[in-house]
């Protein structure tokens, strides 16, 4: 396998990324920090789906420790892992991360990150940054309570408590659970029925979920009176009425 921190293998309209520093447990360093910024400027122009991966049975293991402990104040305002996890976040159209085994720290950080998350029975989420002496200052904060709600996400803050696959899929922060070798599978199948839907249409519904609560309903309002004279809502409409008339 490549030493390149980050595997891309890219097809018409989706970008498979694998995080792959396994050695390390794919632990995010400066180096991938890096890569996915340039990944993100290639999928902000060429827009398609992301599914992020890790190599050899693990998401990532959290941020690259070695690099974390020389950081300094400075460093923490720049909000290194933060910035990119936010501008991956932010990204037109869907991002999936298929998580398998360790998703600790930083890792689970980006795993939060993704729109969808799927896992294996292998899976380990947690966030042990306040053992360390810090916090989880890279969206944990505030995008988990967004996905399993306030008190959860406190628990897992506050004590450190790592959880597996069962309890993420009942607290809902994985929507399902794979066997390793049908994980990557199991993903694609997902982009396949995000890739049916009418792309702009995903790209404005990603958009409307995104926003602040203070913005709806009228950002529902505008992007729908965009697509409402679009050609492709015209189209796939039209062809829903034919099928119909078909029916005996």
């Amino acid at each position: 396998m490549s030493d390149e921190p980050l595997l891309i293998e890219r097809r018409e309209d989706r970008v498979v990324a694998t995080l792959n520093r396994p050695d390390v447990r794919n632990a995010i360093d400066q180096a991938m920090v890096d890569e996915l910024h340039a990944l993100c400027d290639e999928l902000e122009r060429d827009r398609r789906v992301l599914i992020l991966i890790g190599a050899d049975g693990v998401f990532a293991s959290g941020a690259d420790i070695g690099q974390l402990r020389e950081r300094t104040a400075d460093d923490a305002r720049r909000g290194i892992n933060s910035t990119i996890f936010r501008r991956i976040r932010a990204l037109p159209m869907p991002v999936l991360a298929a998580v398998d085994g360790y998703a600790l720290g930083g890792g689970a950080e980006l795993a939060y990150a993704a729109d969808l998350r799927i896992g294996t029975p292998r899976v380990r989420f947690g966030n042990p940054e306040t053992g360390l002496g810090i916090i989880a200052a890279a969206g944990a904060t505030w995008r988990l309570p967004e996905i399993v709600g306030h008190a959860r996400a406190s628990e897992l803050l506050l004590t450190g408590r790592v959880i597996d696959a069962d309890e993420a899929l009942a607290w809902g922060l994985l929507s399902s659970l794979h066997e390793p070798d049908d994980l990557l599978a199991a993903a694609h199948a997902l982009a396949d029925r995000i890739c049916a839907n009418g792309t702009r249409a995903t790209q404005l519904t990603k958009l409307a979920l995104l926003a602040p609560s203070d913005q709806h309903p009228a950002i529902e309002l505008e992007v729908q009176a965009e697509l409402f004279d679009s050609d492709e809502k015209h189209r796939r409409m039209t062809a829903f009425l034919e099928r119909g008339r078909k029916k005996p």
